[in-house]
């Protein structure tokens, strides 16, 4: 989600940052990205983050309701398996239920995003996932709960949920200098998994105590806190394009795509994204019933290894932009991706019969893979949001998402489907090959060449 800001235009053609007053002397061609004269004094990073009311405001709300939310990645397969019966298809379908809910909306999404003022979009989508969550414990309290009540929640959510991250995104550089987009994504980042340790932590003993269905609700209340800390901001917004000049919706989501098909950084980090998406499809597909149904795990264990998956998430957030600059960003996210595959692996040979051997080689996965995740996800998130203007940011996230959710849906059913005809374990083996695959994208492609992030390099398209 993100003082002084550098907007961009609708049709980025005249680029050229000395214009700009940035020190950069260069011509209309160049690409900041891509060119290695360090920045100058005045485009490094401001110390002035933290005393940004706006993002002090964002950064609570999100700590709060990302608090929530990893409770209910936890809490919603158990209210599936343990207290409604499902298996592996019925854990499959409720995961590509939620995929399908926002691969359907998510290009209208970037679309109206582009449209509006971000800011009530994102009050409302967590006004909303508050009523949706807040129904699971109700109906479980009065004993009418079922698995098709389950599905609709997630999906209806899984749909105010893209409208939220396509609006978060595109908000952020709206209220944070594209200089400090690094710092304030891994800030984000950082307290993401920190809190991501605290919540899975106990998640597993929430489900114990409260029951799944009940411990949901400390997620429709942290949305509701949330909305109530984005409705406090007082920082305007630059207006949205009046209705004048805009274009039928399909037109703009038209560009949205073209935006990203026409460049080719871009394009090779949705191919990244995209590996990253089908190997968490099938992660997603068989890792709660393998580590309950194969390795016998309890619930409260479970939450405790999740947990330390919020340690190396934290370890990467801190790590990001420190490593870009050190390595670069296309070396930096080309090896994440393959400590990512590396980390994966370590799921499926972990042993049945060997209890701590196998809560070792999850723990190296959370470790491992969680870490470099979120080293590609802060930096991949920082690049695309310096290199589109404002009111395209929308669409151009939501063209990201779609592709994102495409994969992660066709490898959740592939997961599905392979968890019945293989197993668990052999279906576990073949996740790491979708991080494999993105890193072949992205060192196949122009990102290998990138070096740093500091100014915003223009998409130019008519």
């Amino acid at each position: 989600m993100a003082p002084g800001v550098a907007h961009g235009t609708s049709h980025l053609r005249d680029v050229s940052p000395a214009g700009r007053g940035s020190g950069y002397p260069r011509s209309v061609t160049s690409d900041p990205l891509l060119d290695p004269v360090p920045p100058t004094r005045d485009v490094l990073p401001s110390p002035s983050l933290w005393r940004n009311g706006a993002f002090l405001r964002v950064w609570s709300a999100a700590t709060i309701s990302v608090f929530g939310s990893f409770v209910t990645r936890i809490a919603l397969p158990f209210v599936a398996i343990l207290t409604l019966g499902a298996g592996p298809i019925e854990v499959a379908v409720l995961r590509s239920l939620e995929l399908v809910a926002a691969l359907v909306v998510g290009l209208v999404a970037g679309a109206w995003v582009d449209r509006l003022r971000r800011r009530p979009v994102l009050i409302w989508a967590d006004v909303g996932r508050a009523a949706l969550l807040g129904s699971i414990p109700l109906a479980a309290l009065g004993g009418w709960l079922a698995l098709p009540q389950v599905f609709l929640v997630a999906a209806a959510a899984a749909v105010l949920t893209t409208f939220f991250d396509v609006a978060d995104r595109a908000y952020l550089p709206t209220i944070v200098p594209r200089t400090d987009l690094v710092r304030a994504n891994g800030a984000l980042a950082a307290t993401s998994s920190a809190v991501e340790f605290a919540a899975f932590g106990v998640a597993g003993f929430l489900v114990n105590i409260l029951t799944a269905p009940i411990a949901i609700l400390i997620d429709a209340l942290s949305f509701v806190v949330s909305a109530i800390l984005l409705g406090t901001i007082r920082r305007p917004e630059p207006p949205p394009p009046p209705a004048a000049d805009r274009d039928p919706v399909l037109d703009e989501i038209r560009e949205g795509l073209r935006l990203v098909a026409h460049d080719p950084v871009l394009r090779g980090l949705v191919g990244g994204t995209m590996g990253l998406a089908a190997m968490w499809g099938i992660f997603g597909a068989t890792w709660m019933l393998f580590v309950v149904q194969e390795l016998k795990l309890d619930p409260a264990v479970i939450g405790v290894i999740a947990a330390l998956g919020g340690f190396g998430s934290l370890l990467g957030a801190l790590l990001a932009a420190r490593a870009t600059v050190r390595f670069g960003v296309g070396n930096v996210v080309i090896a994440s991706m393959l400590f990512a595959a590396v980390g994966n692996l370590l799921i499926p040979l972990a042993p049945a019969g060997l209890p701590l051997v196998a809560i070792a080689c999850l723990l190296g996965q959370q470790l491992i893979g969680d870490t470099a995740v979120t080293v590609f996800d802060v930096t991949e998130i920082s690049v695309r949001q310096a290199r589109v203007a404002d009111r395209q940011l929308g669409r151009v996230n939501a063209t990201v998402r779609v592709a994102m959710v495409l994969a992660q849906l066709m490898a959740t059913l592939l997961g599905g489907l392979l968890a019945e005809l293989i197993g668990l374990r052999g279906a576990a083996f073949l996740a790491p090959i979708g991080a494999l695959l993105g890193a072949w994208a992205l060192y196949s492609s122009p990102v290998r060449s990138l070096r740093r992030i500091e100014q915003p390099a223009r998409v130019a398209l008519d």
